[in-house]
């Protein structure tokens, strides 16, 4: 027995319009404070750097080192909390999306709908889930029989998975460290982290614009028109 497709989707909760245009914004205030915590957390890691180069010269630091670390600390803590932060404004969105997305085209999603949230937790998936999910409801809300370009979706995912990727080595390389070279080293990993992580937030403001925008006028533009 074939099973329908369609049945599927229909066992699935209703779905129905609810504008993303409020929760975008918030998304995009959130998206703007994690650049501005990656600001100065490149500050700190600029400072760091010095601090350790200096160590390793064998240079009088006056205290500087301990100011340096703490200055480091406090980066890591505000990036903490405000990616913690962001991360649940942009969740709510993103879900947002995803269920109006299903009621522009019920048809066109290659993941459930709770994979909009899952997809972004589940190690090793949540590499690529989320850009197959934000395709789909970028697919679904653009205009009717116009596709827009996935390049700016392709884009914002590169950065965010070399951010991903990159952060946590250099975390990893910073416990591990034990010289003051191996420091260094692991700072300036950081640094180049932290620098991906601000293109990559800003490409992730784009695209909450760009597809809360799609959604706002879709929805406002009606049913798809019937073909003469």
């Amino acid at each position: 027995m074939i099973e329908n497709p369609h049945a599927r989707i229909s066992a699935a909760p209703a779905a129905w319009l609810r504008s993303p245009v409020g929760m975008g914004w918030v998304a995009v205030a959130g998206l703007g404070a994690v650049i501005a915590t990656d600001l100065f957390a490149v500050w700190a890691d600029v400072v760091m750097y010095d601090v350790v180069g200096d160590l390793t010269s064998g240079a009088l630091l006056d205290g500087r080192a301990d100011r340096a670390d703490r200055l480091y600390a406090i980066a890591g803590t505000v990036q903490t909390v405000a990616l913690l932060t962001t991360a649940v404004l942009f969740l709510c969105w993103f879900h947002r999306v995803r269920v109006n997305a299903e009621v522009f085209d019920p048809y066109g999603h290659s993941k459930k709908r709770g994979w909009a949230i899952g997809g972004w937790i589940v190690p090793i998936v949540n590499l690529w889930f989320p850009r197959r999910i934000t395709l789909d409801i970028w697919d679904a809300s653009s205009p009717w029989g116009a596709p827009r370009s996935h390049g700016l979706v392709n884009t914002w995912w590169t950065f965010w998975v070399i951010s991903l990727l990159s952060g946590r080595a250099a975390s990893t390389a910073y416990r591990r460290a034990e010289t003051a070279q191996e420091i260094q080293g692991a700072v300036g990993q950081m640094m180049f982290s932290d620098v991906v992580d601000i293109v990559a937030a800003a490409f992730a403001i784009a695209v909450v614009l760009r597809l809360t925008r799609m959604q706002h006028e879709k929805a406002l533009g009606g049913p798809a028109p019937v073909p003469a």
